[in-house]
């Protein structure tokens, strides 16, 4: 049995279609966006002020501020580095802000995918709280963890949860609270400071770099009746850990020693093994991987970087976009820069959360025309990953 021919634009909804023997794939739009920025934003001379420890002079500062070109940025803290907010309180915020932009309610909602970095507890998934903290259920729930690529993750299981007809809402959410493990106090307890009274570079990087906040985006298997929407083409998303050992981890000691498997607590913290580290010469080893990765997609699905009109690219730093670009320029993925679209400089590197803050900036700019392309771009350093995602404005 198949659905009539006149029905298969936008084909009535089932959540049982596939047992019910219908061969149908709904199209998927991202029909609005929502964040959710705590607090007022923190320009670089007041970074101190709420991570604490004003008597550490950082020796890397100025140059990771310089290379990176970050402004302003938001913390889910005070400046006595008390938590204002939770991960799963910022992503139901943002939830909520993308459904009042919607044309649909909250309780329509029979999907949720989450993606963070490092969510508030060791389990359950986040999901489940951000679920408790939007009040809403029952509904079927996915929590995506990994770093930066954890958000397409999320979107491409909420994409093809409503392609094959299991749902015909979803809602999708990126969320980061860095600063809990970039307070000086995580740092004092370690060894290494003890010794040195210094923050080494891999950890002192991403200090100066990593931003709260919570993005999100509400998915269906129709556009809006009013207003723009996002067609998602198509999301193609690979991992090359087979090739490159961990650049990007909390977790683990520099002897390769895993927190679980310290004596206690305080040795753990003493090794550095709940530390944010990150290998930044390791990281630009894998540019070449993320470019062809593109390369290929583009070439599976018949695409060219042409055929962009914006390129909506995470990346934690200026310095590395620049490198992109160089790499890029002598390849058919070369997107010339003034395609691309970024917030890093107000926002700060919000990690799973990003791509979610930029795309919902550009999607309520008014800039957006029907028939565009927009290409999301979200490499990920933990262990050399890439994730790319195509819309097209409708």
């Amino acid at each position: 049995m198949t659905a009539p021919q006149d029905d298969l634009e936008n084909p009535p909804f089932s959540a049982y279609d596939a047992a019910k023997g219908l061969n149908i794939m709904h199209k998927v739009y991202i029909n609005s966006l929502g964040k959710f920025l705590p607090g007022e934003p923190v320009k670089n001379s007041e970074i101190d002020d709420y991570l604490g420890n004003q008597q550490y002079q950082s020796k890397n500062k100025a140059l990771v501020l310089r290379q990176n070109r970050i402004k302003t940025r938001h913390y889910a803290l005070d400046k006595n580095g008390q938590s204002l907010y939770s991960n799963a309180e910022m992503a139901a915020k943002a939830i909520r802000d993308a459904i009042e932009h919607s044309e649909i309610s909250l309780s329509q909602v029979s999907f949720l995918a989450s993606s963070t970095s490092l969510g508030d507890v060791l389990l359950p998934g986040l999901a489940a709280h951000i679920q408790a903290e939007l009040g809403i259920g029952p509904l079927e729930i996915a929590s995506l963890q990994s770093v930066c690529a954890s958000s397409l993750m999320a979107m491409k299981n909420a994409y093809l949860q409503i392609k094959c007809g299991e749902h015909a809402l979803a809602a999708v959410s990126g969320s980061e609270f860095s600063s809990r493990y970039l307070k000086a106090s995580v740092y004092e307890l370690t060894d290494i400071y003890r010794e040195t009274g210094e923050i080494p570079i891999e950890s002192d990087f991403l200090r100066y770099t990593l931003s709260d906040g919570a993005g999100a985006a509400i998915l269906e298997n129709k556009p809006n009746q009013h207003g723009l929407s996002l067609e998602i083409k198509w999301i193609d998303l690979k991992s090359y850990a087979h090739q490159f050992d961990i650049c990007m981890v909390s977790g683990r000691s520099k002897d390769k020693k895993y927190w679980g498997d310290h004596p206690n607590a305080a040795i753990c913290e003493q090794r550095s093994a709940l530390v944010l580290t990150q290998d930044y010469f390791s990281l630009k080893k894998m540019i070449p991987i993320w470019i062809s990765h593109g390369l290929d997609t583009l070439d599976r699905y018949d695409y060219k970087a042409d055929d962009l009109d914006y390129f909506c690219s995470h990346y934690s730093s200026n310095s590395l976009k620049l490198d992109t670009l160089a790499l890029m320029q002598k390849t058919a993925a070369y997107v010339p820069e003034e395609k691309w679209f970024s917030n890093l400089s107000t926002r700060g590197n919000t990690g799973a959360a990003s791509i979610f803050i930029i795309l919902e900036e550009l999607f309520n700019s008014g800039k957006l025309q029907k028939g565009q392309k927009v290409m999301c771009h979200v490499p990920e350093s933990g262990r050399c990953t890439n994730a790319l995602m195509l819309l097209e404005v409708v």
